[in-house]
């Protein structure tokens, strides 16, 4: 039975580089395997653009089946760094401004994309919220030519 358990965050050595993943060599000896969904947040083409052969990486492990195959991501540990950065200076901080608005409006702690997303769909919302104001002030703006009247 193996002594890797689901969840650790081990350190490894890449030993093989394939064009579905990368094979790490673990600390007991074992190797896993990184598939290529798991190496990067974004969309990942050339794993050797990521890494080498002999580069020390951080892996978690998320699976270890019975005929011994191991389940690795990086970026699953990319990902819980990067949470653990956000939420230490909310411990020390409460973000506040004077007059007690909130500097991040409701986007902390979310990736680029996310903001990107949020940002669109308000922008969005704003866009119709005006054309419909805009139309209601006017009286919808079509009625006088549809009867025929130029």
């Amino acid at each position: 039975m193996s002594s890797i358990e689901e969840g650790q965050i081990l350190e490894g050595v890449v030993t093989g580089i394939t064009n579905f993943g990368a094979f790490v060599l673990l600390p007991n000896g074992e190797t896993g395997l990184v598939h290529i969904s798991e190496i990067a947040e974004n969309y990942v083409k050339d794993i050797n653009d990521y890494f080498q052969k002999k580069d020390r990486v951080k892996v978690k492990v998320l699976s270890v089946n019975g005929d011994g195959k191991i389940g690795l991501s990086i970026k699953r540990v990319l990902q819980e760094e990067k949470e653990e950065k956000i939420e230490k200076p909310l411990q020390r901080r409460n973000f506040q401004r004077k007059g007690g608005r909130s500097n991040n409006n409701g986007t902390a702690g979310l990736s680029f994309e996310d903001k990107l997303a949020k940002f669109l769909k308000d922008s969005d919302e704003k866009q119709q919220d005006l054309k419909r104001n805009t139309e209601s002030k006017r009286g919808g703006g079509r009625g006088f030519f549809k009867h025929g009247y130029e």
